[in-house]
């Protein structure tokens, strides 16, 4: 007899046709092309044997080397079959995959932290703009190649009374630390002893 998560992979492996679809660690790992986003969570949350009502979470993983260089991995809940799902889609740095807003609302703000950390772009989303960094950050932060200073810093300026940003500027102090403790490198002058043990 079959257990209802292998009925449910069955279901995803007939109806959706992913790349790939695997149980690991009693979850649900799809694999499915970026043109199948749409119809694919559709059937996922719609469906009477998946019920995947729930998006929980949208991550981004940079993989710089691969062709494919970013990952963007969706967890989904269903309540009904008390089952966890994991959806991957690989995608180029140059390439869009579709906003699943219209599946999940919810996919709103998780889609913006994905663009803002990673410049991972979704088409059609109704408001993609950054959500965790400022107006004028350069950069995506969680992208392996992101410098580990960043590129500009932020600091008040106490003589024009205003918040200010100025490119990063790396003092070279450092080189010349010295790391020994206060009291190694401090020398004191011995002082003479009398034969009888007094100053």
């Amino acid at each position: 007899m079959s257990s209802p998560i292998d009925l449910v992979v069955q279901t995803i492996s007939e109806k959706i046709n992913p790349i790939d679809v695997k149980v690991i660690n009693n979850q649900i790992e799809i694999i499915i092309e970026p043109r199948q986003i749409i119809s694919s969570f559709q059937f996922l949350k719609d469906s009477s044997k998946c019920q995947f009502r729930q998006l929980t979470d949208i991550a981004g993983v940079d993989y710089p080397d691969r062709e494919n260089r970013f990952e963007v991995v969706y967890h989904l809940l269903s309540f009904k079959n008390n089952l966890r799902a994991r959806v991957k889609v690989y995608i180029d740095e140059g390439s869009a995959i579709d906003s699943l807003t219209s599946v999940f609302p919810c996919a709103n703000w998780f889609e913006r932290e994905a663009f803002d950390m990673y410049g991972i772009q979704f088409n059609d989303h109704p408001d993609l703009r950054r959500i965790l960094t400022d107006y004028g950050f350069e950069g995506y932060p969680l992208r392996k190649d992101f410098p580990l200073s960043g590129n500009v810093e932020v600091r008040y300026n106490e003589i024009e009374k205003k918040i200010v940003y100025e490119p990063v500027k790396l003092q070279q102090d450092y080189r010349h630390f010295d790391i020994q403790s206060p009291w190694e490198g401090t020398t004191y002058k011995e002082e003479e002893q009398d034969g009888n043990g007094g100053k």
